[in-house]
């Protein structure tokens, strides 16, 4: 869990701001502490006095800085702890807080902020962030003429509403007065070179403002000096295993767990001598690779034979093949490319898709639609294999939610995933990532996978308190993995699952696992719904109404309310009903129904993984 910093200080030290290491980095607890001491010691040290002028030198005064993240999956929560890490040695006393925390930040008396922030849903901010969004919004909100700032925002350009969260905080920072100290950056999925371009220049950006860099203090004489900078901090060496050196671990199960049209499949990967650990609530990237069909048909396309020599971004120099196959994004169709193909050609159909005004025609285009339907559609955008590699995204790592707890499955990790396959524009399609694991991976491939911690998934830190689950189809994922690890520990809490699929003769998930925790008494409540068994559909939402008063007496026992899948339908569909089930079942009015549904996503009680 995000903690705030400490207000106090102690003269002559470095700020108790936060750990260096983040609880979120990729290391076990036993590196992370001696990390953690290592630099306190570093920069705490004699070393660091050095850098303050004489050794009697009065204290060299720190300038406040802010930095609030919106995180859902904790990316931008690790941007943001870093930059309070880097901002000690420049003169600033940095505090790293989640938005959620914004009630308690008095802004009068704030001069600069960072706001690091993911988008969610249609162009929405994280669970943590909705809070402060609505309080900037207010009519009761804020002037902020006094305050300097610059936004980062993450996103994936593949919808719409890119970076929409970033976007909408920078427009109403604005419109409140603050004043820009840097251009907003907006990163896409592959966001280490943009995040950095702007960490790095965010330090002159606020130099040239005026605030800090190398802070003057007096010296003996009462002459002003400069006070030295110290050396740019460089992050330790990241050992084991992580996103951009991934574990080759072995597919040792792949087992069907539907039978009927919809395929959804579970999957056990070997992590045997890999040391890599997890934690409930996780995710495990896979870094798949193409289709070698779907490559082929594009080396075809290009008149190419594959072996031409290109430089994926980021990489090293290879063949066309081994670009196309291991480190470019070919599934997806982006702007940028787009607009590449439209300055090689004269189509106007192609021309209209990228002109002002053209996003909604743009979208309908791309949805659906990969590389070989761009080169096949328009056969006059002509491209070198130097120059399409050169406009491909970089392929990224695909995220699953884990689906098996650490203790009760050593050296394994588990997925539950729906195999993507698919017609559109008169020939077949593949996910990327599910085919994958389905048809390519056996015991004998490897599967490149790392952790991608999510520090705002976790069960409640009292195995007391009651849990309630919502996880439709392969939102059961985290869910099998909390039932696991609450039976491994012994957990007393209760558990309640709402489950639901099209039918339950086909699509009902780990039936005999669940069975058998609900007759041992592990799983207290099962409610399902099958929404094509009848008539009518039947989903999650509906069995949540119909168990109202049971489910706002388990809210009132302290009950904490989880929900992973679909973020577009069902969790907004969820949330409705949690709302409804304050109304009817608590009697609460429709504002104090909102409120009581925030303050528990405040208090941590209400968190979703959804997508």
């Amino acid at each position: 869990m995000p903690h705030p910093e400490r207000d106090a200080m102690t003269p002559g030290s470095i700020p108790p701001v936060i750990p260096f290491i983040p609880d979120s980095a990729p290391f076990t607890p036993e590196q992370r502490a001696w990390l953690n001491g290592f630099m306190a010691g570093l920069l705490a040290g004699p070393r660091a006095q050095s850098y303050q002028g004489a050794p009697n030198a009065p204290e060299t005064p720190k300038l406040s800085l802010l930095v609030l993240y919106g995180s859902q999956t904790g990316t931008a929560e690790q941007i943001a702890k870093r930059l309070a890490v880097e901002a000690a040695p420049r003169g600033f006393q940095a505090r790293a807080l989640e938005m959620s925390a914004f009630a308690a930040i008095d802004f009068a008396k704030e001069s600069r902020l960072l706001l690091v922030t993911s988008t969610w849903g249609d162009g929405d901010p994280p669970d943590n962030a909705i809070a402060f969004w609505n309080f900037l919004n207010a009519e009761s909100a804020p002037r902020l003429e006094h305050l300097q700032y610059s936004v980062l925002a993450l996103g994936d350009s593949s919808y719409a509403d890119f970076c929409g969260a970033g976007k909408k905080f920078d427009t109403r920072l604005e419109q409140l007065g603050a004043k820009r100290i840097q251009p907003r950056v907006d990163c896409d999925k592959d966001y280490e070179p943009a995040a950095k371009g702007w960490v790095d220049s965010i330090w002159s950006a606020l130099r040239a403002s005026g605030a800090g860099g190398t802070p003057s203090s007096p010296s003996s004489n009462g002459h002003a000096v400069l006070a030295p900078a110290l050396a740019e901090p460089k992050a330790p060496a990241k050992p084991g295993f992580h996103r951009e050196h991934p574990f080759p671990a072995r597919l040792a199960t792949n087992r069907p767990l539907t039978t009927g049209a919809k395929e959804t499949r579970h999957f056990e990967i070997s992590l045997e001598g890999s040391e890599v650990h997890y934690e409930v609530g996780d995710a495990l990237g896979v870094a798949a690779t193409n289709c070698p069909d779907l490559v082929a048909r594009i080396i075809a396309r290009l008149g190419c034979d594959g072996e031409e020599e290109v430089r994926p971004a980021g990489g090293a120099s290879t063949s066309l093949r081994s670009a196309l196959h291991r480190d470019c994004e070919i599934h997806r169709l982006t702007s940028s490319l787009i607009q590449a193909a439209a300055e090689r050609s004269a189509d106007q159909r192609l021309k209209t898709l990228v002109e002002p005004g053209g996003q909604t025609r743009l979208t309908e285009y791309c949805h659906g639609r990969d590389v070989l339907d761009l080169l096949q559609d328009f056969p006059t955008a002509k491209f070198s294999a130097a120059d399409l590699i050169a406009n491909l995204r970089r392929l990224s790592p695909r995220l699953y939610s884990i689906a098996s707890a650490l203790k009760a499955h050593p050296k394994q990790v588990h997925l539950t995933v729906a195999i993507v396959r698919w017609e559109s524009h008169g020939r077949p399609r593949k996910g990327l990532c599910s085919t994958f694991l389905a048809e390519r991976s056996n015991d004998e491939t490897p599967v490149p996978v790392f952790i991608q911690p999510s520090p705002h998934f976790r069960l409640p830190a009292n195995s007391d308190l009651p849990v309630i689950m919502v996880g439709p189809g392969t939102g059961i994922a985290p869910f099998r993995a909390f039932l696991e690890e609450r039976i491994a520990t012994g957990a007393r809490g209760r558990n309640w699952l709402f489950f639901g699929h099209q039918h339950e003769a086909t699509d009902f998930f780990y039936r005999d696992e669940l069975t058998a925790a609900r007759e041992r008494g592990a799983l207290t409540r099962l409610d399902t719904a099958f929404s094509r068994d009848q008539p009518e559909k039947i989903y999650v939402q509906h069995r949540m109404i119909e168990q109202a008063r049971e489910l706002w007496s388990w809210l009132q026992d302290g009950a904490h309310f989880y929900v992973c899948g679909d973020a577009s339908r069902m969790a907004k569909d969820v949330d409705a009903a949690l709302h409804q089930v304050a109304r009817e079942a608590g009697g609460l009015s429709t504002e104090k129904a909102a409120e009581y549904v925030q303050e528990l996503k405040t208090q941590k009680r209400y968190q979703r993984d959804v997508y």
